[in-house]
């Protein structure tokens, strides 16, 4: 039976274990949310600072969350890994732990981020806004030169992102496809560590690259190209083995059955079923990096952005009406240029 199977059965020990893992980290959540930020904004005092007890009290709360929890057959977490829920008086208890977590979400959102509609409606706020706004829409074309200049920059910039990270994506994609993969013990090894490798620099935004890129290689264009680089391999690879993991088997089988080696299937059998797609997620994933150039020009990547938050520190709104309109006009006509090759391609 594959890992994969034994982590879907019901009562399997994987499945338990995962639930167990998943509710102390949510009794733990639960724990924090109230101690730290609900009960104190609506006692009105403010929380003490943590402390070595703080942790022990956490710890101790999310294991008895996580024991009751699978004891009982209410585990969120093993529901979650299941993808089903149980029946009967336990489907009820899971929904309403279910509901009261996002409550209490929704209620910590609140108030971390300090929402106020008093605020935002206020006559101070709604003057400020207006004279932004006001400025927004009366642009200095004084500028309009230096806009498409660097506007020429940060399009060439998203370009060679994706051309330099297309074949590498490419190549990664078939090790990173369960589906070929799922053979020997080395083969699962390499699979998962590149599946945490690719993870990991996903979940790092470009604007995170740009700033390492930017102290390593300078502030420009070659760091922000360099930090879409790295983002760009690890959605593409991500996309393209998802496709991969789609194809049909049955010119895989037939292949195979020929005695043609992995090499050979792959070529064969799974890269006709995949080019169209993959010319689609890498002209949607231009798309993308041309908006991602734009922002991680505010951290020294070059570009556009650079300009933008330079005008935006100096308070000239005028100028920066004028960046907002060619940004806006360059990104509207790219997106109406890659959903027509798209569409062609279908």
């Amino acid at each position: 039976m594959r890992s994969a199977d034994m982590v879907a059965t019901p009562n399997s020990l994987s499945t338990k274990a995962f639930g167990f893992v998943g509710d102390l980290f949510i009794g733990a959540y639960i724990l924090s949310v109230l101690d730290r930020v609900v009960v104190p904004t609506l006692a009105d005092y403010v929380a003490f600072p943590l402390s070595p007890a703080h942790a022990i009290a956490y710890i101790v709360f999310a294991i008895l969350f996580a024991s009751t929890s699978l004891l009982m057959g209410v585990s969120l977490s093993a529901a979650f890994v299941r993808k089903t829920l149980p029946d009967g008086i336990s489907r009820k208890i899971l929904t309403h732990i279910g509901y009261f977590l996002l409550s209490i979400s929704i209620i910590a959102g609140w108030i971390i981020t300090d929402v106020s509609p008093i605020e935002f409606f206020s006559g101070k706020g709604l003057a400020g806004a207006g004279r932004i706004f006001g400025a927004l829409v009366t642009p200095e074309f004084d500028i309009i030169g230096q806009a498409l200049a660097t506007m020429v920059e940060t399009i060439y910039t998203a370009l060679m992102a994706t051309l330099i990270a297309v074949p590498i994506s490419f190549l990664l994609s078939f090790p990173a496809a369960r589906n070929l993969m799922d053979g020997s013990r080395p083969k699962r090894l390499i699979y998962s560590s590149l599946r945490v490798v690719l993870n990991v620099s996903r979940s790092m935004e470009p604007i995170i690259w740009a700033i390492v890129f930017s102290v390593w290689v300078g502030i420009g264009p070659f760091a922000g190209m360099l930090a879409l680089v790295v983002h760009t391999i690890a959605s593409l690879t991500k996309q393209y083995s998802e496709q991969i993991e789609d194809v049909d088997s049955g010119p895989i089988e037939a292949i195979s059955a020929t005695g043609a080696n992995s090499i050979q299937t792959i070529w064969f059998a799974i890269v006709p079923q995949c080019v169209i797609p993959f010319l689609s997620f890498t002209i949607y994933r231009w798309d993308i990096n041309v908006r991602m150039a734009t922002i991680i020009g505010f951290v020294g990547g070059g570009g556009i952005g650079t300009l933008l938050i330079q005008y935006q520190g100096l308070a000239k709104f005028h100028e920066v009406g004028t960046l907002i309109i060619v940004i806006t006009f360059v990104v509207w006509i790219l997106d109406v240029f890659s959903a027509r090759i798209r569409e062609a391609l279908k």
